[in-house]
């Protein structure tokens, strides 16, 4: 049955979700050469980790994952996680995926006055309240099996709401 679902995962992500994986590749392929990365498979996702000093924490392209390498093993876990979902999103979206997801993640995470308003400490877990971010909690961790494990996800990563996992 795992292989089963690999195999339809693998299928839906080159056919249906081809743009987002064309590009994630070439992403892939250039940090290869580089050889500044560790890559490691995670419920058929290919995550790298970067090393860089940049403000980075993870992005997901198709099935490729790029997240900071060398971060706390905690967050590391949750990030996982959440890229993941990212992941699936692509699976249900297709080519809708850049302007349903990936458009308004990157203006979330990267304009700086929505950054400033989503990294103060009175809104801490406004970051998952975005829709799209939200929506990737909860997929990653329900079609990963895995439970978030730091506090601000535990308590706040769902919405910004406290995460329940219904068994």
């Amino acid at each position: 049955m795992k292989h089963l679902k690999l195999c339809i995962f693998y299928m839906l992500q080159w056919t249906w979700g081809i743009t987002q994986n064309i590009a994630g590749g070439i992403g892939y392929l250039l940090l290869k050469k580089s050889g500044k990365h560790r890559v490691e498979n995670y419920h058929g996702a290919r995550i790298t980790y970067v090393n860089t000093d940049k403000r980075f924490g993870g992005v997901s392209i198709g099935m490729f994952v790029f997240m900071k390498g060398g971060a706390d093993p905690g967050w590391t876990h949750d990030c996982r996680i959440h890229e993941f979902g990212h992941c699936v999103q692509t699976l249900l979206l297709g080519p809708l995926y850049w302007i349903v997801v990936g458009l308004p993640s990157i203006l979330w995470c990267n304009l700086p006055f929505l950054r400033k308003y989503h990294n103060t400490r009175e809104t801490k877990h406004v970051y998952y309240k975005l829709y799209c971010e939200g929506w990737a909690n909860v997929w990653g961790a329900a079609w990963s099996g895995d439970e978030f494990i730091t506090p601000e996800m535990a308590k706040g990563g769902y919405y910004g709401k406290p995460w329940s996992k219904k068994k």
